[in-house]
């Protein structure tokens, strides 16, 4: 069967080119604590405090606390620990980065007739990098499931024509397997690696073939997996907010989002099983990730005295357009031959597909005793189960978006911070508590963090400097189907952040 008499079938299975999953998703609905070193320096409990560009990003209604205009920006260095257990093996692995994640201003016009009932407003325009993607983190042991490498192949490859899934006379290994990509998709190009490396072997070679069998033994397999990633989700906010009185404050963001996110995973297996033809696997993958999106939030602060504040921020579903493009790479060892080495050198650019995060709705409280501090506390709820690939009319974006709401949860987040001053100094602190998105609360675990900080106030200059960390366990599953044996990690970030601030 000539492929090229095929072409229409990669017309309409475009879906069907790379496997998005309940993993991608989450990983773009989730934000975490970033921002000033204030802001963080509270655990993120700001929603009826306002009066902090990163507190903006959290309650539009925020930028009407300022009473001149203000402008900041931070830098911080983050660590990244992770520990992880698979089967017999522990590994520990970590890293360092320094980076700049957040800048912005607030302008605000006071309103000079004495008689209005509106004070003032403000315009704003903020950035804040509300999630960071660089991680690694290795899962070595022996595997004694009798899982090896060679199911992920095999799951692919079962039903598949074999002459869908390998070369033509005379074709080359990168004009194969960019050809099957474009005319059949993601799965049959993962059949194919796995045939053309020896992994799999059919029950008949005849073109018609749609059954194969693996060239490993069955017993214990050693794997050394490594994963690294680095990126970032990234926010832009366009604010307005308004004072009404001396106690209502108002306000909106339209937000404009940005993703970048690259990731490389790197398998290798060995074996001495008996019956084994495939001794060794080497299997390496690379994803390249970027999107843009758009949301909003509406928010809304009240002072019911001078001391007391309640704040009421909703926050819309973020609606992302996301590309990606893939590399992939095997070797195996066969027998005593040399190994067999399988690089097309082509990068897979797929079509765009889009996603909906959730919304969010949060409620805050904050006391105020004068100029000597402050508690505030921030609750919010967010529904992950609600997570949805576009168009839900495609067959596979439906079938993921099942598992979506029968996996995922309403997660709660919990926040508590407090503020001492003593003359131009400020000692902060503070804790916050996010439930696992996941209905099972062990694939992603529950999030423990606490901060403390402290900020010198120059006058017209404000300095502030944070230390947070914060704990959470994942369970990440080595492949999607196949191998899906799951490495457990204990992740740990720890934070340092300087934020430099300035009225304008």
């Amino acid at each position: 069967m000539k492929k090229l008499n095929l072409l229409f079938i990669g017309i309409f299975s475009m879906s069907f080119m790379y496997g998005q999953d309940i993993s991608d998703a989450l990983r773009y609905s989730q934000d975490e604590i970033q921002g000033s070193a204030r802001f963080r320096a509270l655990s993120g409990a700001f929603g009826a405090l306002g009066g902090d560009l990163s507190a903006v990003s959290l309650n539009p209604a925020g930028s009407a606390i300022f009473s001149r205009s203000y402008a900041s920006f931070t830098v911080s260095n983050l660590d990244t620990k992770n520990d992880s257990k698979y089967f017999n093996g522990l590994t520990s692995s970590s890293d360092t980065k320094f980076d700049v994640n957040q800048g912005g201003a607030v302008f605000v016009f006071a309103n000079n007739d004495s008689s209005s009932p509106w004070k003032k407003f403000s315009l704003g325009i903020e950035y804040d990098k509300t999630r960071n993607f660089d991680d690694n983190w290795a899962a070595v042991g022996t595997n004694t499931n009798n899982q090896s490498i060679d199911l992920y192949f095999l799951n692919y490859a079962d039903g598949l024509r074999l002459d869908e899934i390998s070369t033509l006379p005379g074709e080359t290994i990168s004009n194969a397997y960019s050809e099957i990509g474009d005319i059949y998709g993601f799965a049959h190009q993962q059949a194919f690696l796995g045939y053309e490396s020896y992994i799999l072997e059919p029950d008949s070679n005849d073109d018609a073939n749609t059954t194969y069998f693996s060239n490993l033994g069955n017993g214990t397999f050693t794997h050394d997996y490594t994963y690294a990633s680095t990126g970032y989700n990234g926010k832009i906010t366009f604010n307005a907010a308004v004072q009404y009185e001396d106690n209502l404050f108002l306000g909106i963001n339209l937000n404009s989002h940005l993703i970048n996110y690259d990731r490389t995973t790197l398998l290798y297996e060995t074996n001495s099983n008996t019956g084994s033809l495939i001794n060794e696997i080497e299997f390496d993958n690379t994803l390249s990730t970027t999107g843009t999106g758009f949301s909003f939030q509406l928010g809304g602060i009240l002072k019911l005295s001078d001391e007391f504040r309640v704040g009421l921020t909703y926050d819309s579903p973020t609606w992302l357009t996301i590309e990606e493009e893939t590399s992939q790479y095997i070797a195996t060892v066969y027998g005593s031959d040399s190994p067999v080495i399988i690089n097309p050198q082509i990068v897979n650019v797929y079509p765009s597909y889009k996603l909906q995060t959730p919304g969010k709705l949060t409620g805050s409280l904050a006391y105020v005793f004068g100029e000597q501090g402050l508690f505030s506390f921030d609750y919010s709820r967010k529904d992950y189960s609600s997570t949805k690939f576009k168009p839900t009319s495609d067959s596979f974006f439906a079938s993921q978006n099942n598992i979506m709401s029968n996996e995922l949860t309403d997660a709660s987040t919990y926040r508590f911070g407090a503020e001492y001053r003593v003359k131009q100094f400020s000692f902060r602190g503070g804790y916050r508590f996010e439930e696992s998105p996941y209905k099972d609360g062990v694939t992603v675990g529950d999030l423990n963090g606490y901060s403390f900080g402290v900020g010198f106030n120059f006058g017209n200059t404000k300095l502030d400097i944070t230390y947070d960390q914060a704990k959470r366990n994942y369970q990440n599953q080595l492949y999607n189907v196949g191998l899906t044996d799951a490495a457990m990690v204990d992740n740990k970030n720890s934070n340092v952040t300087l934020s430099l601030g300035f009225n304008i």
